[in-house]
């Protein structure tokens, strides 16, 4: 019966991180630098807004596109931190994650036959989504240019069926982000275009030499921009699956309909804890940046004097090393690693073909984990 089965759900796989986040279960005594869960709590007071919303009973259904204090705190939040403007009435909605903010815009812009591109290595949980549409992804091969993308590489492969462009910085798995001149020479590119842009902007907050900038904000490209936003990385709110879309009205309208049938809204409770996040707790992710920056020096730091090529991720708690002088494949490569120094890391070739010959290593994990795992790693490459 199982051929029965929608064919395109059939022909997706499980993410190549989880995959290999699951092997670890197997394996004892192993440090994990794997999953991308910030190894904060949960600010006191966010908590506190959250049981003091189960105590007032504010356990019912919300308005589809959230409570309106807490889109008039996320309008509030995206002009005070990135200089958007979106009207909380009707351009933006508050999500199910940012995972299911992906999903309905993606849902609602393609169609049969379409084509995406997304600049590769990326994250792994686009290109099921657009051929869940029913649309092609063209990955955008960005490792001569040191994992960012440019618009002679929009140039290269744009083409008559692209409809949408990803820009998903700062990036997951290289920690890359693209300063405001090479926005400006994408935005100038697209901007006269008939193309779609997503932007996923749910790592915002984590960006560690320079302040974010949205591509919405620039050359008038507000109109035929979706950004997605969230909560669980800049205030370690992964459980609470707070997410949000801003997007100019006519394409609201329409999202709202797929979120509608798909979620009917976000969770209540959720919610009203991410109301307290956006005000009270607007500047909560400054202390948790600080220490990944730490972190990530130490770690960049590490990676170099072992010998690795590695590029410095500028956001994120991602690093991304080439492993290609050790392996050719990075399955394998982390495969060994787990099984001889119980080290688990995620393979680059879980974030499509060009990530193949690196591994992501996360550092959102303790100072001494940090440590621990990559002694193990200087121990097991001195081997190979």
């Amino acid at each position: 019966m199982e051929n029965l089965l929608n064919k395109d759900v059939r022909s997706i796989e499980i993410s190549g991180i989880r995959k290999f986040y699951n092997m670890v279960s197997k394996y004892d005594n192993v440090i994990s630098l794997t999953i991308g869960q910030p190894d904060f709590n949960t600010p006191n007071h966010i908590k506190e807004a959250a049981k003091l919303a189960l105590e007032n009973n504010k356990t019912i259904y919300t308005h589809n596109a959230g409570i309106i204090e807490l889109r008039r705190a996320i309008s509030n939040f995206v002009q005070k931190k990135y200089n958007l403007y979106y009207n909380p009435d009707d351009e933006i909605i508050v999500t199910c994650g940012a995972s299911e903010g992906i999903f309905i815009a993606l849902k609602t812009i393609l169609d049969i036959g379409d084509e995406v591109l997304i600049p590769a290595p990326c994250y792994p949980g686009y290109e099921p989504v657009v051929k869940l549409c029913g649309a092609k992804v063209k990955y955008i091969d960005t490792s001569n240019t040191n994992f960012k993308l440019t618009k002679k590489l929009l140039e290269d492969n744009i083409g008559s069926s692209t409809k949408c462009i990803i820009i998903p910085y700062p990036s997951n798995p290289t920690g890359q982000c693209l300063n405001l001149d090479e926005l400006n020479e994408i935005a100038d590119f697209i901007k006269d275009k008939d193309i779609f842009i997503l932007s996923d902007e749910i790592y915002s907050e984590l960006v560690y030499e320079e302040r974010h900038n949205s591509i919405a904000a620039l050359n008038n490209l507000k109109d035929k921009t979706i950004v997605i936003n969230g909560l669980s990385k800049s205030h370690s709110m992964t459980g609470f699956r707070i997410g949000y879309t801003l997007s100019p009205s006519y394409i609201t309208k329409h999202m709202i309909k797929v979120h509608q049938y798909l979620n009917t809204c976000a969770t209540s409770i959720s919610q009203y804890a991410a109301l307290e996040a956006l005000t009270n707790g607007i500047d909560d992710s400054i202390t948790m940046k600080n220490e990944y920056k730490k972190r990530r020096d130490y770690v960049y730091d590490r990676l170099i004097k072992m010998g690795f090529d590695v590029v410095r991720p500028k956001g994120t708690f991602y690093i991304f090393p080439n492993i290609k002088k050790y392996s050719n494949n990075s399955f394998n490569f982390a495969l060994s690693l787990l099984e001889n120094e119980k080290v688990a890391v995620v393979p680059g070739s879980a974030f499509s073909q060009y990530g193949e010959g690196h591994i992501r290593i996360s550092f959102a994990y303790s100072m001494e984990e940090l440590k621990l795992g990559l002694d193990r790693i200087e121990k097991f490459i001195s081997t190979l």
